[in-house]
């Protein structure tokens, strides 16, 4: 298997660690804007025969579809902020390779109703090409994260597993994570987290369709495992609710994630400011996006391990009735900073990102996952994908609320 990685930020760099030890890597193009970036990877990795490093532009079509013809790739993994989605994507189709991303296309809120109705949807674009894929005899699996991407795997075992009937499945991320030494200092990609936050957050129910409603809304304190505890989490946009209900017969879907109440209100400034806009605008001469220039003024999260500490959780929540009953449980992964440093020299957040793309790799390498068109995690059986997840470094867990 031969991959082209598009992205050595800090899921690139997680996701080629975690690819050094499996033989059925052949060969993995390291490729980011940032050549010593991917260099500096490279070496790290010690084998320059398999990880080599490439500068890549993700916005050029052309450069994408040249490297793979350079070095023969049937995998695009696409590991960059989702903003270069489109880009990727139609590379890998025109090069005939096999694609994966860890978040789908960005959505365009409604024009006049942003909080009661959707617009274009994450992921619509790339649903939209399904019939060509299929066509082509193409694969591409969206959303293979950790949410998304796990969460997704666990709401299908779900179904096949646990429940008879399902009611509502809500995603639910929280971690005690602290940085020391920052004020300030995300723990994953600020240009993404903006646009997840600050974007109009989308829901889903049978009766209705998708829907959204305001940025932060619909608080509640989700008690979460391993020690974390009580977290309270909002709505925010996230690409599991446009995914589940396509392959999972229930009721409602909902993503809440754990910001508190610093990180919201930073957002809420950046926003206020127009420093969240991800358009160019003219600085004395010089096109720049503000949130590019947020982005700049933040600590690179990649770089953060050592300064790290604590856990973070994410996981699947499911209400419903097995068996006549009533039936709650929250099926959970969860990563502790210091083990992941200890074991991939990688902080939690990224590493628990994406893990989930490496064992996909494996399953399609072995063929336990097979399939044609533009699907998701649901599409595909759960079973093979948890048997791994512990020997890959991040087992399950199921607590019966």
């Amino acid at each position: 298997m031969k991959i082209l990685l598009v992205g050595v930020g800090g899921v690139g760099e997680a996701f080629a660690v975690m690819l050094k030890d499996k033989p059925w890597a052949e060969l993995c193009v390291l490729a980011d804007y940032n050549l010593e970036r991917a260099t500096d990877i490279a070496r790290k990795l010690g084998d320059g025969s398999r990880f080599i490093p490439e500068k890549i532009d993700a916005s050029d079509q052309a450069a994408i579809e040249a490297l793979v013809a350079k070095y023969g790739a049937g995998i695009i993994m696409n590991a960059v902020d989702p903003i270069f989605n489109k880009t990727i994507f139609d590379a890998a189709y025109n090069s005939g390779c096999t694609y994966l991303d860890m978040a789908m296309t960005l959505s365009s809120p409604h024009p006049t109703k942003p909080f009661e109705q959707c617009g274009e949807k994450l992921g619509d674009y790339q649903f939209s090409k399904t019939s060509q894929w299929e066509e082509k005899g193409l694969l591409a699996i969206l959303g293979l994260g950790v949410e998304p991407g796990m969460a997704n795997v666990f709401a299908r075992y779900a179904q096949d597993h646990l429940f008879d009937q399902i009611e509502e499945i809500g995603i639910r991320d929280g971690a005690n994570i602290e940085i020391k030494g920052y004020d300030f200092a995300p723990n994953f990609s600020i240009w993404t987290t903006i646009e997840e936050c600050l974007n109009p957050p989308v829901i889903w129910e049978k009766e209705r369709g998708w829907f959204t409603t305001a940025p932060f809304s619909e608080p509640e304190v989700f008690n979460f495992p391993a020690g974390i505890g009580p977290v309270e989490v909002v709505n925010v946009e996230h690409e599991e609710v446009l995914m589940i209900p396509r392959y999972i017969n229930c009721k409602r879907v909902t993503f809440k994630y754990g910001l508190g109440d610093q990180f919201i209100q930073v957002l809420k400034t950046l926003h206020m400011l127009g420093l969240d806009n991800k358009d160019k605008i003219n600085v004395k001469g010089v096109m720049v996006a503000p949130r590019d220039v947020v982005a700049a003024c933040l600590p690179n999260p990649a770089l953060l391990g050592e300064k790290m500490s604590g856990k973070t959780c994410a996981g699947t929540w499911i209400k419903g009735i097995k068996d006549g009953a009533e039936k709650q449980i929250y099926m959970y992964q969860v990563a502790d900073n210091a083990e992941c440093m200890q074991k991939w020299g990688c902080q939690a957040v990224v590493a628990q990102t994406a893990f989930s793309a490496v064992i996909a790799l494996d399953l399609i390498q072995s063929g336990a996952w097979a399939g044609k068109g533009v699907l998701v995690p649901e599409a595909f059986p759960s079973e093979p994908f948890m048997d791994k997840m512990a020997a890959y470094g991040f087992p399950y867990q199921i607590e019966i609320m």
